[in-house]
Parts: C-alpha cells; structure tokens; sequence
C-alpha cells in the first residue's frame, strides 16, 4: 500500500483529509500544513483547520513554510487547498495529485468556487490534477461534473465538490488512474479574493450583487453600507425593481443599475448575522441609502 503524505490547509482541505482517513488502501503516514498564524479580531495566533484535523484523527503532522525545499518521505502525494506553491524537490520527489473544484481549464487557481459563482457559472465541477510546474495545468486524472443552482453558494458548492471529489482523490492516490492533457482552449484563472472584491456594487446588475453575496457566503461575506454603517451581506436574491442605484426601500431592496437585491441576513459591524426583520426591529429608523 502506498504512502500518502496529504498536503493542504483550509478547511475544505480539512474535510477531503477526513473523508481519505476513511477510504480503504489509502495509507496517510504525514499531514503538512502551514504553521500557526494570528488571525481574526484579537490577532491570536490559531491553527489551519488542516492542522486541526491531523491531531484530530491523530496523524502525524508537519507546519513549516518550506514544504517544497523539505520533502516528506512518503510514495505519493495530496494537495488540497494547501496555498503554497509547489516547487522542486517536492515537485518530482513522487507523484502528486491535486483536487481541485473546478472544471479545469476553466478556474485555475486560488479562488475557484467564489469566482465560479461570481461569474454566474450554470455548471462547475472538481477534478484531479496531476501537479506540474504550470499552475493547475497538469493531467486530469479524474472530474465530476455537476449543475450550480440560483440558491447555491459557496458552501453547498464545496460540499458536492467534496462528495463526487474524494473517491476520485482516492483512487488517483491508489494508482488507478491515468491522466489526459487539459485543454489549451477556455483557460481562466480564479485569482485570490482581495478585499476590493467583497464590495457590493450598486451600479452594476442585481443579479451580479446577489452572485457575489452567494459567492462569499458563509465564510467571508460581502461588503456595504448602509447609512454610512458597514455591514456584511450573507443572503440575498435579485428581484425586478428600479431606482437611483444605492436607494433602499422596505424592507431593505437595495437598488442596483438593472433591479434590486432584497438583503435576506446581514451581520452589523461587531455584531451577530441575523435576519433582516431583526436588524431593522433594532434600527430608529429604517435605512435609506447604501455604499
């Protein structure tokens, strides 16, 4: 049985590593993460759910910002959602396969279920990439399609990804599988979210604000203000509708240059997500203008 070392960090890489502890003739022997970093509000210093979850399932792990000049000694390799770029003596020491949530060529890259949503993409996928040197541009070793919903965002996307994606993984890291040349044709990259990608746009289209509120939904949100008061958007649909863009009206249809969106959950600044109904019960008056 082959050894596997698992590379990733996130959370999505989190759940792909649960889900092979559990498939058979898959031996995980190492879990290399990043290290220990401050993140959120109160800057402490807090693990990659990657990391979480090797102690969790009492794997043997590894943190270190130089995965690629420091190889761990395994047959065969996983990378998922790992954010380091994979360089030589990894790259070559054994095969490495990639799972990726798109439909590669389409997508490559940092961000490719929010930038799939964001583009309103009717269909997506996850493959397994044999990593080369071109970024996301190996073999397909194996892909899933499936169909993307209006209600659909970030979340329910990674979990079908995840569902159809694993046993592909699995099978790829048994050897089992052979790889076939991406296309050179429909290639896009699905670069890193910035902050300037998180603001609402009112002067573009309804349904363009609505995508990016699903796009970034549950994990990082998209960004507004309302009455000079930020909030963070976590639900919302476009309707018909037309005004001055920027101009709310009840409850809270916030005009866009083509209809409105009807914010369903926002999360004031420092407070909880909730419901608009009970954003606007604490409010003295409702608002009447976004930014």
């Amino acid at each position: 049985m082959p050894r596997v070392v698992f590379l990733g960090t996130s959370a999505f890489g989190a759940d792909v590593l649960r889900r092979l502890t559990g498939e058979p003739e898959v031996d995980i022997t190492a879990v290399v993460t990043q290290p220990d970093r401050p993140s959120g509000r109160g800057r402490r210093r807090g693990s990659p759910p990657v990391a979480d979850a090797a102690r969790e399932l009492g794997l043997r792990l590894v943190q270190t910002e130089r995965a690629s000049a420091e190889p761990v000694d395994a047959d065969v390799g996983a990378v998922v959602a790992f954010g380091q770029m994979v360089r030589p003596p990894l790259l070559g020491a054994y095969p490495l396969y990639n799972l990726h949530p798109s439909l590669v060529p389409r997508w490559r890259g940092a961000a490719p279920v929010e930038r799939a949503l964001m583009a309103g993409d009717a269909e997506t996928g996850v493959c397994v990439i044999e990593l080369t040197a071109e970024l996301d541009a190996g073999p397909i070793h194996g892909c899933e399609r499936f169909a993307v919903g209006p209600d659909d965002d970030a979340a329910s996307v990674r979990a079908r990804a995840l569902e159809l994606g694993a046993p592909l993984l699995a099978e790829s890291l048994r050897g089992r599988t052979h790889g076939e040349e991406q296309s050179t044709e429909g290639v896009t990259y699905a670069h890193k979210i910035e902050p300037r990608d998180r603001r609402i746009d009112w002067a573009g289209t309804a349904v363009d604000a609505a995508n990016l509120v699903r796009a970034l939904s549950p994990h990082i949100g998209a960004r507004c203000e309302l009455d000079g008061e930020p909030v963070t958007v976590w639900r919302a649909r476009a309707g018909p509708g037309g005004d001055e863009p920027g101009t709310v009206s009840p409850p809270l249809r916030i005009a866009c240059a083509d209809g409105v969106l009807e914010v369903l959950d926002l999360q004031p600044a420092g407070r909880r997500r909730m419901a608009v109904a009970d954003y606007l019960r604490g409010l003295r008056r409702a608002p009447e203008r976004a930014a």
